[in-house]
């Protein structure tokens, strides 16, 4: 079976941290118009793009780096979108109302509509990365979002950990999941730990795209933030888990990689895991843990 191609070119922008976020603006502003110069059909974002990674310490006074969504960003980004013709995800910290913020994912389309908008799910609470301190788990759901390009599917960061969340978003027909992230190294463990954290965030995400048919796309940023040495490293890979593009680990860049959509259909007609779920023997997955003994 040969279907048609359709093919999408991905702009991935992993940069570093600016002092302020009107520089982080003015600076993505530039990266975002060099991708679609280079051919990019959809462009994604890093994490918080606007600010450096301000998680790594619980502190009232930096509520205040939130906006609205759609607000004044996601104003300027649609401008741009339309005028280059490319679908934008910005990830964003989302003030929703006094006393109540999300970790957010905005989608723009190629026309400068606002498409809507993805919370993040799974709120991390680690050394380093105190995000219950500052963002209410999401409750919008798992969604997804015919683009001009093509439908997509956005989850952020700690989200990547989960399978139940990638396999929610296919199965809602995304043929591409994009997790715009910010992950990194204790510089105390990298030596010891660095190797093979890495390696288990990638490996995890490249296991999506195999057991979901679909693309998967990962956008980190680099630079060292006090402790943390963010470790870039952003990537594409196909439905067979393969790396068509990978960016370095210390240097800002911007990854274009080509996806063919139209593949994705022969991909699921041979690995058809779609059909053979069992749905019936899944009930226990709404449980925290199975260890009662009738449970098991």
């Amino acid at each position: 079976m040969a279907t048609a191609a359709r093919k999408v070119t991905l702009g991935l922008i992993q940069g570093k941290a600016e002092e302020t976020p009107r520089l982080a603006l003015e600076s993505t502003e530039a990266h975002i118009r060099e991708a679609a110069a280079g051919g990019a059909h959809i462009i994604c974002l890093q994490e918080l793009f606007l600010t450096p990674y301000f998680c790594k310490r619980e502190e009232v006074a930096l509520f205040a780096l939130a906006e609205p969504v759609p607000g004044p960003t996601t104003e300027r980004l649609a401008q741009l979108a339309g005028e280059l013709g490319v679908v934008v995800v910005a990830s964003l910290f989302e003030k929703r109302a006094p006393g109540l913020y999300h970790n957010t994912a905005a989608i723009i389309d190629a026309d400068g509509s606002y498409l809507g908008k993805y919370r993040k799910m799974h709120i991390p609470d680690d050394p380093g990365y105190y995000e219950k301190f500052y963002f209410t788990p999401g409750d919008l759901g798992y969604r997804v979002w015919d683009t001009r390009f093509g439908r997509i599917g956005v989850l952020v960061c700690w989200d990547q950990w989960f399978p139940e969340a990638a396999r929610l978003t296919a199965l809602q027909g995304a043929e591409i999941l994009f997790y715009p992230t910010a992950i990194g190294w204790h510089l105390h463990e990298k030596e010891t730990f660095g190797k093979a954290q890495h390696t288990a965030w990638e490996t995890i995400q490249r296991g999506h795209a195999v057991a979901n048919g679909c693309y998967v796309a990962a956008v980190n940023r680099v630079g060292l933030e006090e402790s943390v040495q963010f470790f870039g490293g952003s990537f594409v890979a196909d439905p067979h888990g393969q790396l068509l593009a990978k960016g370095s680990s210390d240097r800002e860049e911007i990854l274009l990689v080509e996806c063919d959509l139209g593949y994705l259909d022969d991909v699921r007609c041979n690995w058809p895991f779609f059909r053979d779920r069992r749905i019936e023997t899944y009930a226990g997955l709404q449980k925290r843990f199975l260890d009662e003994p009738g449970e098991r």
